[in-house]
């Protein structure tokens, strides 16, 4: 199943706020198209959202192209800027953004800047894939056999170009017969947990049980859960990670109980102008995601809604980070830079 794809000049988007019901692809001729996708969270997951936006990108270069340079390349940075405004917080959007930012600036012929912009989507789409697949490798050996799993939202093929970060771990350990059954949060207020990872898990045959968000910490009092393994949205150069709503309080429940908490995520989720968690911006969205589910009320229509997306999980409470280069362990400061270096 395959989140984004790009033929014929339009970019075709799963509609994610439709599954498990509705498999549905959202036809994207222009930049604006893909900004509301990525807003409405049409498309969602931080890796996915670069890739659909450094496509957007693609898309704007070819609706200016019959300008001149110098106004052809205007256009196109405004454009740049306009996806970049669409979601605050998953860093994944911006470093997609800046790369094809450079693909313009470096060019000087406009049929040369889309022919190198669409090679650049390719890319990011193509090498996030390969980074899934080795953070999946790197993280199953740190999954024991028989392994009970607790994960929260979707960090999985939906959220990714493909084949999952965190869920791209739990993957390559079930493939290696580790895996006996997967907790599955429901993660209020959009439920990508019910929805789209207990749907993506069941597709692959990998067991999985869904629970209430609040069942989680009785679930580790009776001794169910070996392990929890998270995506993130940003992680910042410190370790801190920002991901949604409810991974902080997973955390906090899994060093009450002596389980380890792990995070996913590939080079270009971390952020390494940031010091720590407490500069990366929260995104809070509208309040009718909490009062409704659907399009159906389940709260006076005008009840008070305080709705961040994201939490902050300090690194502290984090045993490990499986990114693509390998598995970083504390100190985070110290050691992220030994894998990653700078990001590059």
């Amino acid at each position: 199943m395959k989140v984004v794809k790009f033929e014929l000049d339009k970019l075709m988007l799963l509609d994610q706020t439709k599954l498990p019901l509705v498999l549905e692809y959202v036809e994207c001729k222009d930049y604006l198209t893909v900004c509301d996708a990525i807003r409405t969270m049409k498309v969602r997951g931080a890796p996915a959202i670069g890739v659909a936006a450094a496509y957007g990108v693609v898309l704007a270069s070819k609706e200016y192209e019959n300008l001149e340079i110098n106004n052809f390349k205007e256009n196109l940075l405004k454009a740049c800027d306009e996806l970049n405004q669409t979601r605050p917080t998953a860093v994944n959007l911006f470093w997609a953004i800046e790369r094809m930012k450079k693909i313009i600036n470096k060019h000087t012929e406009v049929s040369e800047v889309i022919q190198e912009l669409e090679k650049e989507a390719i890319f990011i789409e193509t090498d996030d894939l390969e980074m899934n697949r080795k953070m999946g490798r790197h993280g199953s050996a740190l999954i024991p056999n028989n392994a009970r799993i607790l994960t929260h939202c979707n960090a999985g093929s939906l959220a990714t170009a493909g084949y999952g970060t965190a869920l791209g771990v739990i993957r390559a350990s079930s493939q290696q017969g580790k895996v006996s059954m997967v907790y599955v949060d429901e993660t209020r207020p959009l439920l990508q947990g019910a929805r789209l990872t207990a749907y993506e898990l069941m597709e692959d045959n990998i067991p999985i049980t869904l629970i209430c968000d609040n069942m989680a910490a009785y679930c580790m009092q009776l001794k169910l859960i070996d392990c929890i393994i998270v995506g993130a949205d940003r992680i910042a150069a410190n370790g801190d990670v920002a991901n949604k709503i409810g991974t902080y309080g997973l955390a906090v429940l899994a060093k009450a109980h002596n389980i380890p908490f792990y995070v996913a995520a590939p080079v270009s989720t971390f952020d390494f102008s940031l010091e720590s968690g407490k500069e990366i911006p929260i995104e809070e969205r509208a309040a009718d995601e909490i009062r409704k589910i659907g399009d159906v009320y389940i709260a006076p229509p005008t009840a008070n809604v305080f709705n961040p997306a994201f939490d902050l999980t300090p690194n502290e409470l984090i045993t490990a980070i499986i990114t693509d280069k390998g598995v970083i362990k504390p100190n985070y400061t110290q050691n992220i830079q030994k894998v990653l270096g700078n990001g590059n």
